[in-house]
């Protein structure tokens, strides 16, 4: 039986995987813009349909506010945000974590009984089940309690990846490097 803290590799050899505060912006104002865009159409259509027809300036308008309010809040919630966006690190002591605006969450390698990837592009997320539940560690910090889903008495972790630098396929390596029976 191992270790719950058993040395797997050099003591340098940590991984770091972050979301860059760029690509999350460009992220969030894309999905905005295109939500945005389509409720001021709906607005748009439904003036139309109650018999109010919009005129030059109502288009004009609701063109600056297709440009501008994604803009705007985008970068809000990116302040919000700012430093506590979702993190990864791989180590020899285990796999350390943290979902956006979440606490940060310590499972050594003796703990993990399964990772896996779900979804796709920047909404991917990654699924870390541990063998136990108090296998795991919830640190201190600000931030709402971590992300977790829970099936029949089964415990899992979730982060989200999607835009983590480097990406998830170097992501799911580095962690079947550590894990290459669990990846």
């Amino acid at each position: 039986m191992a270790h719950i803290d058993q040395v797997l590799g050099p003591a340098d050899d940590t991984v770091t995987f972050f979301q860059p505060r760029a690509m999350v912006y460009v992220t969030m104002l894309w999905v905005i813009a295109a939500v945005w865009s389509v409720c001021l159409v709906l607005h748009l259509l439904i003036r139309l349909v109650m018999g109010y027809p919009p005129t030059a300036g109502d288009l004009v308008t609701s063109l600056e506010l297709a440009l501008i309010v994604p803009v705007v809040l985008a970068a809000l919630i990116l302040l919000v945000a700012w430093r506590r966006l979702g993190w990864l690190h791989s180590s020899m002591h285990g796999l350390d974590f943290a979902a956006t605006g979440r606490k940060p969450v310590h499972l050594p390698w003796a703990g993990v009984a399964t990772v896996s990837l779900r979804h796709w592009g920047p909404f991917r997320e990654l699924v870390v089940t541990p063998v136990a539940e108090d296998f795991a560690t919830i640190g201190d910090g600000p931030g709402r309690r971590p992300r977790m889903r829970r099936r029949g008495g089964e415990v899992a972790y979730l982060v989200d990846v999607g835009l983590m630098s480097p990406g998830p396929d170097v992501l799911i390596a580095e962690l079947h490097r550590r894990l290459p029976t669990k990846v």
